[in-house]
């Protein structure tokens, strides 16, 4: 297998009940009004590395299902909202590296899988930083950046920390939490 790196613009909510797609359009709705600019499909992200040992999936993702985690490829788990709600598996979050994982909704991504590196070190990189992902509050703007930490700031960190920059979001869209993503990989924050 040749190591490459795929982002996946998975639109948000695809594939789920519809009550994430439809919060979603009403945030949009909001912010593009504050804006004063056209709303635009909102994008939830996701990676695909191939690397010598194997095919991983690395997405962020409620705690589900229940189980061990290492079934799942959970590399780093943070609180949503409030750090103290964090304790509960309702206010958590995991980042997940999931070597032959699922990603249900991948044959929805917009444009398919967009290859962003086929440099078997940026690969193994990715697959290291996994588990160094800062586990910051889901939902909070983190040191100001202007934008809340989401699953969309895992992916962006990932990727400027491997050194991929330059990814643009499909036209028509947006992936709330892009920036904060690459702020906080730019100031240097690293899970112990």
């Amino acid at each position: 297998m040749e190591p490459t790196v795929e982002l996946l613009w998975i639109p948000l909510g695809a594939g789920g009940s519809g009550v994430v797609r439809f919060n979603g359009r009403v945030y949009e709705r909001w912010v593009a009004f504050r804006q004063r600019r056209p709303a635009l499909d909102l994008f939830h992200t996701a990676l695909r590395v191939t690397a010598p040992s194997g095919t991983y999936i690395v997405e962020t993702m409620w705690p589900s299902p229940s189980g061990p985690s290492g079934a799942r490829g959970v590399a780093v788990r943070g609180p949503v909202w409030w750090k103290r709600l964090g304790r509960f598996r309702l206010f958590r979050y995991e980042v997940r590296c999931w070597r032959d994982g699922l990603l249900p909704d991948a044959d929805e991504a917009v444009g398919g899988p967009r290859v962003v590196s086929t440099d078997p070190a940026v690969a193994a990189r990715i697959l290291v930083l996994a588990s160094r992902v800062p586990p910051l509050t889901w939902g909070v703007d983190p040191d100001g950046t202007g934008e809340m930490w989401n699953s969309n700031s895992v992916i962006s960190w990932l990727l400027d920390r491997a050194g991929i920059d330059g990814v643009e979001t499909p036209a028509g869209g947006r992936a709330p939490g892009w920036e904060a993503g690459i702020a906080v990989s730019r100031l240097g924050w690293m899970a112990e």
